[in-house]
């Protein structure tokens, strides 16, 4: 899996055990919801740390919380 889709995975998992939809967390965290939208989409391959950690501050977590996840072992992830 591309780092860009853990990321996405990573995001709808925190969404559901938070209870927070994408506009619940765009309020939380300041960002557009149509910013949230476009990575869980797949529309934007690489979103940038400032995003992701605004998008964690929205969580109340922070970045090493974040990527602390299996889903970003290098044995999950390839270059493709």
């Amino acid at each position: 899996m591309t780092l860009s889709f853990a990321i996405k995975k990573r995001i709808e998992d925190l969404l559901l055990c938070n209870g927070l939809n994408v506009n619940m967390l765009a309020t939380k965290s300041g960002l557009n919801e149509s910013t949230i939208r476009s990575i869980l989409k797949g529309k934007c391959n690489a979103p940038n740390m400032q995003t992701i950690y605004y998008i964690c501050i929205g969580f109340g977590i922070t970045l090493a919380d974040f990527y602390n996840s299996k889903i970003f072992n290098p044995n999950n992830l390839d270059d493709n």
